[in-house]
């Protein structure tokens, strides 16, 4: 039997950017949730989206929303009282075994799901670098915690170059891998960039997880509109690893719209909205 949304109450909002808030509130079941899985978030009447955690703690979880479409214009407008309904955690996160030294590649909106991995391996002592890249420095999300966490091991990349060096992150990545071989590259942001840093991690022979979207119905493995190849995002991502994404035929290339249709990730992007 499908699991059936659970109300919960914000208890603060937080202004990250001007396009971006994130929402805290308790839930108990969060405390189990690793970094990169993900709660579908039911608002009635409008639609019900999946959004990765951008805070795991056993005191409050947070989620982080980008104001630019229907569903998210509406939590925009949610303030300390408000209700939301969410089920989860769901799917795969970011695995730590075995690593010690560790290179984090945030991407605009994909900086959300990457928080909580970064705080894990600096909880955990392991030699963390962060990418942090957006198109201006309006958009950077976390910078100001970022720069008291990581001070010199906090590379800021921006395109039009109002904050950081100006370019892209995988001109940071690229940069980096040139100087030293970590045990793992982790990533979230746009797939072109995604892409990337997958091609930068196989030339260099590193490993690497990435955190993908696509779009989902149902979250658990029921529905398939998430597919990738034979793969499901909800279910078998949305963290892959660069074995799995070698092998794919669609990474970095198409996604599916609401009707199932393959187009570009242009298209896609176009199409799709929070």
């Amino acid at each position: 039997m499908p699991e059936l949304p659970q109300m919960v109450e914000v208890k603060k909002v937080v202004k990250e950017t001007p396009e971006h808030s994130s929402y805290y509130f308790d839930f108990p079941k969060g405390a189990s949730a690793q970094p990169g899985q993900f709660l579908m978030v039911w608002l009635p009447g409008i639609d019900e989206k999946p959004i990765s955690f951008s805070k795991i703690s056993s005191r409050e979880c947070a989620i982080t929303v980008q104001c630019k479409g229907l569903w998210s214009e509406k939590i925009c407008g949610f303030g300390q009282g408000s209700k939301i309904w969410v089920r989860g955690p769901y799917g795969n996160g970011f695995s730590l075994e075995g690593v010690k030294k560790a290179i984090i590649v945030a991407g605009g909106c994909g900086s959300a799901p990457l928080r909580p991995l970064m705080l894990k391996c600096l909880q955990q002592g392991i030699e963390t670098k962060v990418v942090l890249g957006a198109q201006t420095a309006g958009k950077l999300l976390f910078r100001k915690g970022l720069e008291g966490e990581l001070g010199d091991n906090l590379y800021i990349t921006t395109d039009d170059g109002s904050a950081g060096q100006k370019g892209f992150t995988t001109d940071s990545l690229k940069e980096l891998l040139s100087k030293e071989k970590p045990d793992i590259v982790y990533s979230c942001g746009p797939e072109v960039m995604m892409k990337g840093v997958l091609d930068l991690c196989v030339k260099k022979k590193v490993q690497c997880q990435l955190s993908l979207e696509r779009y989902m119905r149902c979250g658990f493995g029921i529905c398939g509109q998430c597919v990738l190849d034979d793969l499901m995002v909800c279910k078998d991502g949305p963290v892959f690893s660069s074995e799995q994404l070698r092998k794919s035929k669609e990474f970095g290339k198409t996604a599916r719209l609401k009707s199932g249709k393959e187009v570009s990730l242009k298209q896609y992007a176009d199409w799709r909205q929070c």
